[in-house]
């Protein structure tokens, strides 16, 4: 917490706005317009159901194909499931795993051929590491298709001078517990289309319609935030720049301490790009190195220190079996030597140089 947050749930139970509505949560909502550079939000409990909302509102129904990177959590596609909707995976890029765009392109020229364009696209900007949101742009007007951005871990990420997701028609935040700001539990939708955030609002309220009983037309879902949680927010807020900003300097002392090892390598920044660096991912190829990223793991965890591999790639996992996919050996081989560092905020200079210790006893012993 920065120290805010206390006094600002104080004010929401002086106020007795602990419900999911009221001055709090407007708050938080236009603190993240302004952030992010989106007209409208909608304060959600998570990005989850950020995401089932942009599906739902984008109209996918049973059979429409969606498309994401293959590498992402699995948050980011299952609501497609939710939906009926059909998930179609394409490879990432190898050095900052974000969805390829020229493979995307050229996938996508394909698909228009054939006269099977996708009806939506999910970008997610892994490990707060923005995909390049002009070509993205570019692509939508050529072929068509919805974009969704999942830019839950990427708050506070900025390319090309615009806040990550900018110039998506949808675009999901995370709160969660581990997300570089946290509401304990929450999400928001984004959108310039103020009708599509007052829908949001109305569906995620259980589609209320406005009568002096409870008439439903249709349905909804219980998906708004609490007045609490919002409180939380927006003293979270307050101190993203910060947090942002330990995070590469995190970041940056890996890569100074390890960027040299033989078959380590580190995600680069894309020119024009300023990434939140969430998490600091590493690659150890284990034919440079002489061993394995799950070495590394286990040495770390014998020291009570957590290390996580990457996602593991959503073609790969089995309730994805039957799904189509484009590509794939990419992510799959970034998943088999990727390795994601401890990176939380608090952490000091001395807890990143431990952990380096610790990697560096495996090449010793080696």
């Amino acid at each position: 917490m920065g120290g805010a947050e206390r006094a600002l749930v104080d004010e929401v139970f002086d106020t007795n706005w602990v419900a999911p509505t009221g001055p709090m949560v407007t708050r938080f909502e236009e603190d993240l317009a302004c952030l992010t550079g989106f007209a409208h939000v909608a304060a959600l409990s998570s990005g989850t159901a950020a995401l089932h909302l942009a599906l739902r509102l984008a109209g996918i129904s049973a059979g429409d194909e969606v498309w994401s990177a293959t590498m992402t959590f699995i948050g980011g596609v299952a609501p497609i499931l939710y939906l009926r909707g059909k998930p179609v995976f394409v490879d990432v890029e190898a050095e900052t795993f974000l969805l390829d765009l020229d493979l995307l392109e050229a996938e996508l020229a394909r698909a228009a051929r054939r006269g099977g364009l996708p009806r939506a696209i999910i970008t997610t900007d892994i490990y707060g590491h923005p995909i390049d949101v002009e070509r993205l742009s570019t692509l939508r007007q050529r072929f068509g298709f919805l974009w969704i951005s999942d830019t839950a871990e990427a708050l506070g990420a900025y390319s090309a001078g615009r806040h990550a997701g900018a110039g998506a028609d949808f675009m999901i935040m995370s709160f969660n517990g581990n997300k570089i700001i946290t509401t304990s539990g929450g999400g928001a939708l984004a959108s310039n289309d103020c009708a599509m955030i007052e829908r949001a609002r109305f569906l995620s309220t259980q589609a209320r319609d406005p009568a002096p009983h409870y008439e439903h037309s249709t349905f909804g879902y219980n998906y708004r935030l609490s007045g609490v949680s919002a409180a939380i927010g927006v003293g979270q807020l307050a101190v993203l720049p910060q947090r942002v900003e330990r995070r590469r300097e995190i970041n940056l002392r890996y890569r100074e301490q390890l960027g040299d090892r033989s078959g380590f390598s580190f995600s680069p920044e894309a020119s024009g790009v300023r990434a939140n660096r969430w998490l600091t991912t590493v690659r150890i190829n284990p034919a440079a190195a002489g061993y394995d990223r799950e070495v590394v793991r286990l040495k770390l965890e014998e020291h009570n220190i957590e290390s996580r591999p990457l996602w593991k790639p959503m073609h790969m996992q089995p309730i994805f079996a039957g799904a189509s996919s484009h590509g794939g050996d990419v992510a799959e081989q970034a998943f088999a030597e990727g390795l994601c560092l401890p990176s939380g905020s608090n952490m000091t200079n001395d807890d990143v140089d431990r952990v380096c210790e610790i990697i560096d006893s495996v090449r010793t012993q080696r």
